[in-house]
């Protein structure tokens, strides 16, 4: 069975579709994932699945999305498959024509809830554009996935599609956890709008610490702007796209982990990136949001610090709260290595493996 997953990322640094890929490759699926080629790509890695990088002529903006939403379709229209997987709405469009063109299944992989995304939610011609896609597309992908629950309840009340939950989380870190050395403080993953950065690099004056910021997108001329305007260019230093294998092996070195996202929309609101999760891997206590997904797992593990909002004063407090107190470090730190043999992708990979098995056992579109 041919499976082929479409995104919209550079393929070298989208962590979640290489385990998705990887895992379904080795369960005897072949698998194809097909991503964007950007000018400054890095050679792809061997993996165990196949990789296509396409290019386009426009690199941002509606005339990248529509130049690579064609690109893509005449991509898929040649490419024999069995079952089609858009990686949220910005590749949904093809997946669906394909779909219906080939006769074969189609999954609908939410790894966002696209239009509750600040970065839509705030333009308002940009935001009826991706919700018109989203109320005519969704409802005719039966099967999906998110990486939630409170994500997998709203598409239900918009929608009324059944997803399954599939959370984003790396394979178990079977090595001891590193000593406390104090090294830095990580912020690790996208750096878009609605991430918390215009307090936390404020906050971060009050912080005698470094802060290492490992990870691009939408933000960064702003995000550069505001350390600058801060006078911060010694203390946050921006590490940029970092291969998953060196960003595993730098996330385990520090001392607090930062996960920050804006209440604003409700993407944000029932969030579960990767980061919260490779924080736990990494053995490294983190300051998060006291957001209802957050909460319940904190509830039960006790990972994380959680802010019930977002303010310089109390990123700052709580920064300073953890640096200070090694007690408490070192309980988060050891309440991390007894999460993640429960949150880990080894577990996770279970869920993926068997609704792809349901799902090309009973074929339907």
């Amino acid at each position: 069975m041919h499976l082929v997953f479409t995104v919209t990322t550079d393929l070298s640094y989208d962590q979640r579709m290489q385990r998705i890929c990887n895992s379904l490759a080795r369960n005897g699926y072949s698998v194809t994932l097909v991503g964007r080629q950007k000018q400054n790509s890095n050679a792809l890695l061997p993996q165990a699945f196949q990789q296509k990088r396409i290019y386009c002529l426009f690199q941002k903006g509606f005339l990248f999305y529509a130049e690579y939403q064609i690109r893509l379709f005449f991509f898929l229209l040649l490419k024999k498959m069995d079952a089609v997987c858009a990686i949220d709405l910005d590749t949904i469009l093809p997946c669906l024509f394909i779909s219906g063109i080939k006769s074969i299944p189609r999954v609908y992989d939410a790894h966002e809830l696209f239009t509750e995304m600040k970065e839509v939610r705030s333009r308002s011609f940009i935001n009826k554009v991706w919700t018109a896609i989203e109320r005519f597309a969704v409802p005719k992908f039966r099967h999906g996935y998110t990486v939630s629950d409170g994500l997998k309840k709203e598409f239900f009340k918009r929608y009324a599609v059944t997803y399954t939950t599939i959370r984003n989380i790396p394979p178990l870190d079977a090595e001891p956890l590193p000593i406390d050395t104090n090294a830095f403080i990580i912020y690790q993953g996208m750096v878009n709008e609605g991430r918390g950065f215009e307090y936390l690099v404020p906050a971060m004056k009050y912080v005698d610490q470094t802060l290492l910021i490992c990870g691009d997108g939408n933000f960064m001329p702003q995000l550069k702007s505001l350390i600058h305007k801060q006078g911060l260019q010694d203390k946050i230093i921006l590490k940029g796209l970092v291969l998953p294998s060196l960003l595993k092996d730098i996330t385990r070195q520090a001392i607090i982990g930062i996960n920050l996202v804006e209440k604003e929309g409700l993407n944000q609101y029932y969030s579960l990136p990767n980061k919260f999760f490779d924080y736990i891997q990494a053995g490294v206590p983190q300051i998060t949001m006291g957001y209802p997904e957050y909460k319940n797992l904190n509830d039960q593990y006790g990972v994380a610090i959680l802010l019930d909002d977002l303010d310089v004063n109390l990123i700052a407090d709580a920064i300073n709260r953890l640096l200070k107190n090694e007690t408490l470090r070192n309980e988060l730190r050891k309440n991390c290595k007894r999460a993640k043999l429960d949150l880990n992708w080894q577990v996770e990979e279970k869920k993926l493996v068997s609704f792809y098995q349901n799902l090309l056992t009973y074929p339907a579109v």
